[in-house]
C-alpha cells in the first residue's frame, strides 16, 4: 500500500466532520531568514503497542490506529519540512493483546526484541520517555524490552536510588539527552542546535504497579524534578529544552505530587516546549476549550508551545519553532502547534482514514502479529448469553458480572484458613469500554457461544493484578457514593435531562456485587472528579442492603476488587490501606480460569442496583448504536430509543 496521505478529494471529507482540527500549517523554513531557522518537532504518545491498524479484540482491521498509519504524517512532515525530529511520550509497552502475549506468552529473554521497539525503530524515533504503563510488567521486562532500542528513553523523576536531590538521585534511565540537530537557516547555512530532551512520568505510578515498584524504586514530584534539572540541561549546553510530559493537561494550580502536571510544569523557567499525553485526549482542540492557563487554539500552556496527540496513533503532534541565532544564542522567537488525525469520522457515522498504513512499519511487526492472533483466538469456554457493554453505564451488565463472579469465586478460594473467612465477601467491578472517549464503537460485544481469550481481554483491558480490602459499611457506602459521581444530578418532574457526567471515566464508575441499592438521582454528588468533598451530606446511595438487611455502618466486609482500586486509584473510601490481601495473578487471568472451570459461564446481569424512581422524569443517554440489539435484555430500568447522538452515538431515553 502506499505511504502517502490520501487525496485531497477525502480531505475535503473534513467540512462535514464536526471538532476536526486537521490544519496544515505552512512550513515556517519558508519564512526563515538568514539567521533563523525552523525546527519542527512530531510527537507520538500513548501508542500502547498499536502498530498495525487491526483491533485484537474485535480481531478485523480498524483505520483508527496504528503507527503504521502515523508513520504516513511522519514521512509527509519529513519530505516538507528540512530540519525536523520525532519523539515519543510514553506508554508504548502495554495496552493490547499484543503486549499481553510478549510479556505473558512469549516472554522477553536477553537480547529479545519487543515488536513495540522494532516498529519505533523502524519508524526512526530520536527520543522517547517513559509512561506510567511501561511499569506494568514489572522493572526487568521493562529493562529488557528498552535494551533493544535505538534511541534514547529518558525520566528525571523515578529513581532508583534517591539522593539529597534530584540531580542527586540514580535515575532508572537517562534523566534527560542532548540531542546535535544540524538545521539549515533561510539562507542555506547550517547550524548546529543542541536540543535538551527530559521526560517525566506521574508519581501515582508507586501506587499504581506498588508490587513491581515497591523497595525498587521511587519518584519525585514533576515540578520538583524539572526545578532542578532543567539548568542543569543548560549548564551541559542544552540550547532548547523540550519537555516530554507523560502528564496530563490539568489543573493550572500546582499542588505537590500531581498526577496531571503539565501546566504548572509549562512555568519552569528554561523549558521551550511541551510534548504531553496520558489523558488520551488532543491539544490543542476543543478537548480543552476555556482551560485555565491554556490557549486551546493556538497551541499554547502558559504562552509556551505543547501538544497532546491523542492515543494509539490516532494522531500525530506537531510543534513548528522558529529558531534565531544571535551571538552563540539560540531563541525561540515564533512558534505553532497542530495535530494531524489519521481518520476523519463523518455526521453519519462513518471513518475515513486520511492516510494509509506504511508497509515497512507493518513488516517489522509482522511476526508478533500472526503469533498475537493465534494466541487471542484460543477458545476457553462458552457463555450461555451475549457479554455486552452498551448499557453498562445505566444499569446492571453481563460484562461487568463476569467479572464481579470471576473475582468472588477466587477471592472466595483466598479467603478460606484466613482470619476473615467468616467475613461477608463482595465483589467491585467497572466497566471498561463503555464509549465515551474511546467512540460509538468502544464497547464489548461478544455473542453467546465461544468465549476466546480476545473476548477475555475485551472484558478486561488492562493487566491489573487481583486484590482484597476489608471495608467497613460506611466505607462501603462511600465507595458507592464516589461511584455514583457517574450521573449528574436530575431535577425530578422534568424530560430529557443529560443522565451521565462526561468528566467521569466510566472505569471509577464501580458496580459492587453481593449488596443491593439504590441511586438517588435527585440527590447532588459527593465528590467531584479528583474524589475531593464537595457535599458532605450527600446521599445518593439509598436501601443499601445485604441479605436483605439494611448495610450499617459498623458492618465489615471484605472486598474483591484489582490493585489499582485496592491501592488509592479513584480516591476511593475505603481504599489506600485496607489491602488484605494480594493475588500474583492478574484479574483478566482470573476471568480465564474461572471460564475454564465452569466450562459454560451465565453472565445474566441480576438487577442488584439501579436508580431510586422518580415519577414524571426522563433522562437521555447515548451508547453505540448497537445498543438497540440488545435493549430487551436490559433489566431493573426503562429503556427506549430516542433518534441519534452526537459524533456516531445513539441516544436512549430512561424513564425513572
Amino acid at each position: 500500500m502506499s505511504s502517502s496521505i490520501l487525496s485531497p478529494t477525502r480531505r475535503s471529507f473534513l467540512g462535514g466532520v464536526a471538532g476536526a482540527s486537521f490544519i496544515a500549517l505552512h512550513p515556517f523554513s519558508a519564512r526563515a531568514a538568514g539567521n533563523e531557522a525552523h525546527l519542527r518537532i512530531m510527537e507520538t504518545t500513548d501508542l500502547h503497542v498499536h502498530v498495525m491498524p487491526y483491533d485484537y479484540y474485535s480481531d478485523k482491521p480498524i483505520d483508527t490506529v496504528g503507527l503504521a498509519r502515523t508513520m504516513a504524517h511522519i514521512n509527509t512532515i519529513r519530505a516538507e519540512a528540512t530540519n525536523a525530529m520525532l519523539v515519543d511520550n510514553g506508554d508504548f509497552l502495554q495496552g493490547n493483546p499484543m503486549g499481553d502475549y510478549i510479556a505473558y506468552e512469549r516472554g522477553m529473554k536477553e537480547g529479545d526484541m519487543h515488536p513495540v521497539i522494532a516498529a519505533m525503530n523502524t519508524v526512526g524515533f530520536e527520543a522517547s520517555t517513559l509512561g506510567n504503563h511501561e511499569f506494568n510488567y514489572g522493572l526487568d521486562f521493562l529493562v529488557k524490552s528498552l535494551a533493544g532500542a535505538a534511541f534514547p528513553v529518558v525520566s528525571a523523576n523515578v529513581a532508583t536510588e534517591a539522593g539529597a536531590s534530584p540531580t542527586a538521585d540514580k535515575t532508572l534511565v537517562k534523566p534527560y539527552v542532548i540531542l546535535e540537530k544540524t538545521v539549515i537557516d533561510g539562507t542555506g547555512q547550517e547550524h548546529v542546535v543542541k536540543v535538551g530532551l527530559i521526560g517525566f512520568v506521574p508519581p501515582q505510578i508507586m501506587t499504581w504497579d506498588r508490587r513491581h515498584l515497591e523497595a525498587n524504586v521511587t519518584t519525585r514530584d514533576i515540578v520538583e524534578a524539572a526545578k532542578a534539572w532543567v539548568p542543569q540541561m543548560k549548564e551541559a549546553g542544552a540550547q532548547i529544552v523540550i519537555a516530554l510530559s507523560h502528564s496530563g493537561i490539568g489543573s493550572a494550580q500546582y499542588q505537590e505530587g500531581m498526577e496531571n502536571a503539565s501546566v504548572p510544569l509549562a512555568e519552569v523557567d528554561g523549558i521551550d516546549a511541551l510534548m504531553t499525553g496520558h489523558s488520551h485526549l488532543v491539544f490543542p482542540g476543543a478537548d480543552y476549550a476555556g482551560w485555565d492557563g491554556l490557549d486551546a487554539t493556538r497551541g499554547t500552556i502558559h504562552g509556551k508551545p505543547a501538544v497532546m496527540g491523542g492515543f494509539w496513533g490516532s494522531h500525530l503532534g506537531v510543534i513548528d519553532l522558529m529558531l534565531s541565532f544571535e551571538g552563540g544564542e539560540v531563541r525561540v522567537v515564533n512558534h505553532a502547534s497542530e495535530v494531524r488525525p489519521i481518520y476523519l469520522r463523518g455526521e453519519d457515522r462513518s471513518v475515513l482514514a486520511t492516510v494509509e498504513s506504511v508497509p515497512e512499519v507493518e513488516a517489522s511487526v509482522a511476526q508478533e502479529h500472526a503469533e498475537t492472533l493465534a494466541y487471542i483466538r484460543r477458545a476457553v469456554g462458552k457463555t450461555s448469553a451475549p457479554l455486552q457493554s452498551y448499557f453498562a453505564l445505566v444499569a446492571d451488565d453481563p460484562s461487568v458480572q463476569i467479572v464481579s463472579q470471576a473475582q468472588l469465586w477466587y477471592i472466595t478460594q483466598m479467603m478460606r484458613g484466613t482470619a476473615y473467612e467468616a467475613l461477608p465477601i463482595l465483589s467491585a467491578a467497572a466497566p471498561f469500554k463503555a464509549g465515551g472517549r474511546g467512540g460509538p464503537e468502544y464497547y464489548t460485544d461478544v455473542p453467546a457461544g465461544d468465549v476466546a481469550i480476545k473476548n477475555v481481554a475485551d472484558l478486561y483491558l488492562y493487566p491489573n493484578t487481583v486484590r482484597a480490602v476489608k471495608i467497613t459499611g460506611a466505607q462501603l457506602k462511600g465507595w458507592l457514593e464516589r461511584s455514583a459521581g457517574m450521573f449528574n444530578q436530575i431535577t425530578p418532574g422534568e424530560t430529557g435531562q443529560v443522565l451521565l457526567n462526561p468528566d467521569f471515566p466510566s472505569y471509577n464508575f464501580d458496580v459492587v456485587d453481593g449488596v443491593t441499592y439504590q441511586i438517588d438521582l435527585s440527590q447532588p454528588m459527593m465528590f467531584d472528579r479528583d474524589g475531593n468533598v464537595i457535599n458532605e451530606g450527600a446521599n445518593r446511595i439509598v436501601n443499601l442492603a445485604f441479605n436483605g438487611a439494611p448495610v450499617t455502618d459498623e458492618m465489615e466486609f471484605v472486598v474483591a476488587t484489582n490493585n489499582y482500586r485496592a491501592g488509592g486509584g479513584g480516591h476511593f473510601p475505603g481504599t489506600g490501606d485496607t489491602i488484605i490481601f494480594e493475588g500474583p495473578d492478574t484479574n483478566r487471568d482470573v476471568i480465564v480460569r474461572y471460564i475454564v472451570e465452569q466450562g459454560t459461564i451465565n453472565p445474566s446481569a441480576d438487577a442488584n442496583w439501579t436508580f431510586a424512581p422518580m415519577p414524571g422524569t426522563t433522562v437521555l443517554f447515548d451508547t453505540g448504536p448497537k445498543a438497540v440489539d440488545y435493549i430487551a435484555d436490559v433489566k431493573g430500568v426503562a429503556i427506549e430509543p430516542a433518534g441519534d447522538g452526537p459524533d456516531g452515538f445513539a441516544r436512549f431515553r430512561i424513564t425513572l
